[in-house]
């Protein structure tokens, strides 16, 4: 066993198709166990860079090291990838589907077929072991196609757009499926669109723009780069009072104001105000960060590759 911390390792990697650079320079580490989220806008590079840590293209330069090594046969054994051009054969019955895939990852026909009744009872498709993929609808292939992924119980899962095209209900269940392959061990890397998603799920993200790193590290760390002098609170008295506070906004339903520093006061200078004088009653204090969301738009919106920041231990590598 590979005592290596990380299940994915991206050293100054580089592709260009002809006067394109799709990826530019990029390195990163994806670790044991976690679940790390691939962001960017369309064409930033990230499928491109995903094929490469799979071996379906080379890189032009760098290098890249997946589950301890270099890229071999044995290394796909133990990857299961849930691409975004998803395909199934439409005229095969589920269990059958299922089965044939476990054998060409390896397993025994007797294994491949458990395996497969087993993850079709836990997405809900235990009725449907015997119907045709061209017999189901979109949300319902979508639930084959994670079964197929991880079918072979691999150490790493590579998924694009988990969650397209489910419903809430279906959605809350590959969650869920996800968050036991991490208790299992099992390293995640999702590409990903939807922020609020990153957000609940992801230990640490990526974020590529015009193939390079723009955004690095845990979630928190990310939002803490982009956080504003400001602070959020809910309470009693005349904000716009507080030596440093150069404006107040409420938020829409009226429970919290924003109150917007000066470049001379910090969060702890407000909070020592607020504590020793009383006329003010306070219920809740934060410091004011940006969602994922909100930082997503201001980078991919802008020159990604000059005026970004990255969390501090991106920083440092």
């Amino acid at each position: 066993m590979n005592s290596s911390p990380n299940a994915v390792e991206v050293h100054g990697i580089s592709k260009r198709y002809g006067h394109q650079l799709a990826v530019d320079n990029l390195s990163f580490e994806v670790r044991r166990g976690e679940i790390f989220s691939m962001l960017g806008p369309n064409g930033a590079g990230k499928t491109t860079t995903i094929r490469m840590i799979l071996d379906i293209i080379k890189p032009d330069s760098g290098t890249i090291e997946v589950l301890g090594g270099r890229f071999t046969e044995a290394t796909k054994q133990r990857i299961g990838y849930l691409p975004e051009e998803r395909g199934l054969y439409k005229g095969v019955r589920l269990v059958e589907l299922l089965t044939y895939l476990g054998t060409l990852k390896g397993m025994s026909t007797a294994d491949a077929a458990r395996r497969a009744s087993q993850l079709l009872d836990e997405v809900g498709l235990g009725d449907n072991k015997k119907s045709k993929v061209s017999e189901l609808s979109r949300g319902m292939s979508q639930k084959v196609q994670f079964v197929a992924t991880i079918i072979h119980d691999p150490d790493l899962i590579i998924i694009d757009e988990p969650f397209a095209g489910l419903d809430p209900v279906n959605t809350e269940l590959l969650k869920s499926m996800i968050y036991k392959l991490k208790a299992q061990g099992k390293t995640i890397v999702m590409s990903i669109h939807e922020m609020h998603q990153v957000e609940e799920m992801a230990d640490r993200l990526l974020m590529i723009n015009h193939g390079q790193r723009v955004l690095y590290g845990s979630v928190d760390e990310v939002r803490q780069q982009y956080a504003e002098n400001a602070v959020v609170v809910s309470g009693q008295g005349e904000w716009q009072k507080l030596p440093g506070v150069r404006s107040v906004k409420s938020d829409e339903a009226g429970r919290s104001v924003t109150l917007m520093l000066d470049e001379h006061t910090t969060p702890d200078d407000i909070m020592q105000a607020l504590a020793v004088s009383p006329n003010y009653k306070v219920r809740s204090f934060a410091l004011a960060v940006p969602s994922l969301n909100d930082i997503f738009i201001r980078v991919a919106g802008g020159n990604g590759s000059s005026n970004h920041r990255e969390a501090p231990e991106a920083a440092s590598r």
